[in-house]
Formats: structure tokens, sequence, C-alpha cells
């Protein structure tokens, strides 16, 4: 009887660790005020995507776990959330962008900046360019997408980034895995 108790309460944690999505705090907070914030709701669920290794490879973007989630209030679909790093010039910086139901993007977010210098690429007003894009899009860094004077590096990336999930979002949508 000992034994069981132990082994109850030793798979209790696991289970819930398993279960649980392993985002940082700090992040799936911001995460949280973002979307209650765009898709003007209180409560809401995030859904994990899985995505097949065979499917995963030909994406550009892989789709990890937890970086990638549908967005649920009462169980009916409002959105789409994708969570990644970026790299800037010497370390990275967490993303989030945020979708409609058809693949829109609604919201980009610089969530976490670890440098210096580049910090300008999480204002709302350079951020801004992206909402509207979607899969049918292809972003130019200085033609579609404003450069930005010392956030050159990150600015680019951020840039890549974007275009290669949007790329990435279509062959998901093409392969019917999403």
């Amino acid at each position: 009887m000992k034994n069981r108790v132990l082994l109850f309460l030793f798979l209790i944690p696991i289970s819930f660790g398993i279960l649980s999505f392993d985002l940082p705090k700090n992040i799936y907070s911001k995460v949280s005020k973002e979307i209650k914030t765009v898709y003007a709701i209180d409560t809401f669920s995030l859904e994990e995507i899985l995505i097949s290794d065979a499917v995963n490879e030909k994406l550009i973007t892989k789709i990890k776990k937890d970086n990638l989630f549908k967005i649920l209030t009462d169980s009916t679909l409002v959105g789409y959330a994708f969570i990644e790093k970026a790299p800037s010039k010497t370390d990275e910086f967490d993303y989030l962008v945020l979708f409609d139901t058809d693949f829109i993007i609604t919201k980009t977010k610089v969530l976490i900046y670890r440098e210096d210098y580049g910090s300008e690429i999480g204002s709302k007003r350079w951020l801004r360019q992206f909402i509207g894009k979607g899969t049918s899009d292809e972003l130019k860094y200085e033609k579609d997408i404003i450069a930005i004077s010392g956030a050159t590096i990150s600015a680019r990336s951020m840039t890549i980034a974007v275009n290669n999930l949007l790329k990435s979002i279509q062959i998901l949508t093409q392969e019917k895995a999403i």
C-alpha cells in the first residue's frame, strides 16, 4: 500500500508536466495578454498543434513542441498563435505572431529582446507592417518592410522569420496538416 501511495505521488507531478505547456511563465503571460487584447476575449485555451515529422521536413520554419497553437474560446476557434525565437546580432529574441482563422496576421509582437541595441523592432508602429499579411504574401526587407537604422540585423531577421513562417503555414494548409 505504501509503495502505491509513493508511486501515485510520484506520477502526479510527472503527468502534469507532460500535459502542461513548456512555455516559460513570463512568455505565457505576455502571450496571454496579447491574445486577450487582440481577440477581445477574457478566457481562452491554447491547443498545441502537432505536425508529423514527414510534413515538418517540408517546412522552412519547423513546428516544434509548444510553438504553434489553436486559440479556442468555448470550444470555438478564434485564431492561431505562433511563438518562436529569431537571431539578433549576438543573441536571440522571442516573438509572437497571431493569426485569424484564415491565417492572416492580426498581430506581431517582440516578447523578449536581449540586445542593448535594436530594440526598436519591438515598436508597435514598426510591427504594424506585418498585420494583414497572409500566406500569399512575400515580404522583402527595405521594400515591403521598412528598415530600421541601428536595428538592421534584428529587423531583417524578423522579416525573414515572418516570411518563412507564412511560407510554412502555406505548406501546412496545402498538406491539410492544420
